[in-house]
């Protein structure tokens, strides 16, 4: 059984999956150390929960995760003020991007920094606190897009993702022979601010069971898992397997 991690760190957790986690590990009597650029968002969030939650201790700082060099600096002073960090949640990301070629690079660079070189500076600000305990467990939350190449305006978000699994996968080959662990989930749909301003996507589920599904499949601490498990298991054999051309018909 995975052990109980206490203190939490999350990106992008003004809104979103971000949010919807910290509110389900909150309930769980887990310390928070939340970061976003909306600081606003974060000092309502943490009112909230402190406020539901009695004894559960929520930090907020914040963060703009294309600034490298402040990634470092937060992650630090969270693991100073709490003494220790115990799993950190890479979940800041961006979702926008337009089809290759269409004139719209700058899109499709934003995407590729906020998704793929972020997470990176993230990924190695965690891994550098968790080696000097020797304990943790890092989190990377990918997307189901990233079992492949995908058309439109999916195009460089599915490659950013697929980068970020592919990552945090080596970093987890680096780290088998200790006790740090590592997990990169998969999520299907499940309904954001961003998301329900479109139309019902079939398979979506609302945010705060989609978000369940997260933390609960984090808790388990596999090395990589598809979130809701139905239907998605499925359907990530189905992406990584069927003709592309019926990958692009249906993305």
């Amino acid at each position: 059984m995975a052990q109980r991690r206490q203190n939490i760190l999350i990106t992008g957790a003004s809104s979103g999956l971000g949010e919807g986690m910290a509110r389900e590990f909150a309930a769980m009597g887990r310390n928070l150390a939340l970061c976003a650029r909306r600081v606003d968002r974060l000092v309502e969030l943490k009112a909230e929960l402190e406020a539901k939650h009695p004894g559960v201790k929520v930090l907020v700082r914040p963060l703009d995760v294309n600034q490298h060099d402040q990634v470092f600096e937060v992650f630090r002073a969270f693991k100073q003020e709490l003494g220790q960090i115990d799993r950190v949640i890479v979940n800041a990301g961006l979702g926008k991007g337009q089809p290759i070629g269409k004139g719209r690079f700058d899109a499709n660079l934003q995407t590729a920094q906020t998704n793929f070189i972020a997470a990176l500076a993230q990924c190695e600000a965690a891994v550098e606190i968790f080696r000097a305990q020797n304990s943790g467990h890092l989190v990377s939350i990918s997307s189901m897009s990233a079992m492949r190449g995908l058309p439109r305006n999916l195009t460089t978000y599915a490659a950013t993702k697929a980068g970020l699994a592919a990552l945090t996968e080596g970093i987890r080959a680096d780290l088998l022979r200790t006790p740090i662990k590592v997990t990169t989930i998969y999520p299907g749909y499940i309904e954001t601010e961003l998301s329900s301003k479109s139309a019902k996507t079939p398979l979506m589920v609302d945010t705060a069971s989609g978000c369940r599904a997260l933390v609960a499949a984090i808790e388990r601490e596999p090395a990589k898992a598809c979130v809701p498990s139905w239907p998605w298991t499925l359907v990530g054999w189905y992406m990584r397997n069927a003709p592309l051309a019926w990958i692009a018909k249906m993305s």
